[in-house]
């Protein structure tokens, strides 16, 4: 009896103990360091600089793009039989790819994170452009009861149109999270609040009376339009993306990446990842800033789910750059999204890691390893207990990750190096992967991109010229590092798809 109460006595001691020991402090160079001693790395290839005209710029040469040209077969199952049935794909060669993606690329999500609760923080009426809105900013607490010392509270902004019918679709949008328009009191009621401020600032700063009477007209709190100005076109062109989707009958969501988890190393033992593993350093396995902030998204959606003006069979994921890269995660991995616009993603997105142009994947393995899982800096090796390995070794690419979206709505969306979506993206390897993600859709019922699977020979179409005929969708906007200028024609495309307004009524014509 005593040996059982001294052993809970000693397990509730080092719980405890664990419980208030604080967050390792690791710089990014000594988290990196850490990695590679963990994977037996001795030292890591530099990457390819953006700067063309330094020694070891990146190529941008065609001719040497494809060193290893032959992608791994998205439709042969590991043992050499083919995928021939849609059961097949569920049931093997999913989990296949899901396996090694989880466990080479982007890290796993581990079994324990911790449950999330939402509670609203204000509720307001406002205006995107014209157009009245439900606007609910939201905080989403992750219990923390284990590891008291790190909190995580993710920031999200609903947006949804007051006037809606019945549930909307939404797309949820990596970014700040911040109101459109935040409602402002009436004339009058501005007055009595300036009023009552002069007089308290008087009493306490005699002063000020001889400057508010020199400006009797100055106010403390100027009386601001009640439009506000989100929502309004400050240039020529398309309204913002806010407006476009209220005025089609879409609600949106902004959801902080930061709030979830830092972009940086130094924050992974802080955060959603840090909270997980209590502080202490990642090992190999452990998810990366992109899968942690694809969990955050999940989380997003568990709360939009139970809301009844919106239509949760409907919601779609977006983001650029490394958001972009974020949104394509998310979009693979959790399956209640029914869409996705995925813009500019590059290396550890839509791009081939294959692909010997601009961005490397040894520019994942240096500087934004902690995007990824630890084991991917192992594909960067020049030196290491294992010997060497590059691109070629990786089990999977980006073709297979556009795969795991089917037969979900996927719309790969790109500017031009000319506007400053720069070639650094490979754009055109971008591209050989959706075209090579094509036959997933395919098998699965779904529309690919209307061209032909050789991921080898097919060519970008011209820009402004969209595939938007399926399921799976591509255009290449003569705009820069954004998709804004692709938003109209995602909006069409999957109301059309989803035989929702306008286009929807039309899809039959």
């Amino acid at each position: 009896m005593k040996s059982t109460t001294l052993f809970f006595l000693l397990t509730y001691a080092i719980m405890a103990k664990a419980q208030n020991t604080p967050p390792v402090n690791f710089t990014a160079d000594q988290d990196h360091q850490n990695m590679m001693k963990q994977l037996g790395i001795k030292t890591l290839r530099n990457g390819p600089s953006g700067d063309e005209s330094a020694p070891n710029h990146a190529n941008y040469d065609e001719s040497l793009a494809n060193p290893y040209p032959d992608l791994p077969e998205v439709l042969t199952l590991k043992n050499g039989k083919k995928v021939t049935t849609p059961q097949m794909w569920w049931k093997q060669r999913r989990p296949e790819i899901v396996e090694d993606m989880e466990r080479e690329v982007y890290g796993r999500i581990p079994a324990d994170v911790p449950k999330v609760t939402w509670t609203v923080k204000v509720t307001d009426k406002e205006r995107v452009g014209f157009f009245p809105v439900i606007a609910k900013q939201l905080i989403g607490h992750v219990d923390n009861a284990a590891y008291p010392l790190i909190n995580v509270n993710i920031e999200m902004t609903l947006v949804l149109p007051a006037n809606a019918k019945g549930p909307v679709p939404v797309l949820m949008m990596f970014g700040r999270s911040v109101l459109p328009a935040p409602a402002q009191p009436p004339a009058a009621d501005v007055e009595k609040i300036n009023n009552a401020l002069k007089e308290l600032l008087v009493k306490d700063h005699p002063e000020l009376k001889t400057i508010f009477e020199q400006y009797p007209a100055y106010n403390p709190i100027a009386e601001q339009s009640p439009f506000g100005s989100a929502g309004f076109p400050t240039m020529k062109g398309d309204p913002p993306t806010a407006t476009q989707l209220i005025a089609n009958g879409w609600g949106y969501v902004l959801i902080d990446p930061a709030s979830i988890q830092a972009d940086n190393a130094e924050g992974l033992t802080k955060g959603i990842i840090g909270l997980v593993n209590k502080g202490q350093p990642r090992k190999p396995e452990d998810w990366g800033a992109l899968r942690a902030w694809s969990w955050g998204a999940a989380r997003a959606l568990d709360y939009l789910e139970t809301e009844p003006a919106i239509d949760a069979k409907h919601v779609g994921i977006e983001g650029v750059s490394r958001y972009g890269k974020a949104a394509l995660v998310t979009l693979a991995f959790e399956q209640r999204f029914a869409m996705g616009l995925i813009g500019s993603s590059g290396e550890g997105g839509a791009k081939l890691h294959r692909r010997n142009f601009g961005e490397a994947v040894e520019s994942l393995t240096g500087g934004e390893y902690y995007w990824m899982a630890g084991n991917f800096m192992k594909y960067g090796a020049a030196e290491a207990t294992f010997g060497v390995k590059t691109a070629k070794d990786i089990p999977v690419d980006a073709h297979e990750l556009i795969a795991l979206c089917a037969p979900r709505f996927t719309f790969i969306s790109y500017g031009i190096p000319e506007q400053g979506d720069a070639k650094w993206l490979d754009q055109q390897g971008s591209y050989m992967a959706t075209v090579a993600a094509g036959p997933v859709f395919k098998l699965l019922g779904a529309k690919d991109l209307g061209v032909s699977s050789d991921y080898k020979t097919e060519k970008m179409p011209p820009v402004n010229t969209g595939l938007l005929n399926g399921e799976l969708a591509w255009r290449q906007h003569d705009g820069g590092h954004t998709d804004a200028p692709n938003v109209k024609y995602f909006i069409a495309w999957a109301n059309k798809l989803m035989g929702y307004g306008k286009e929807g009524a039309d899809k039959g014509k």
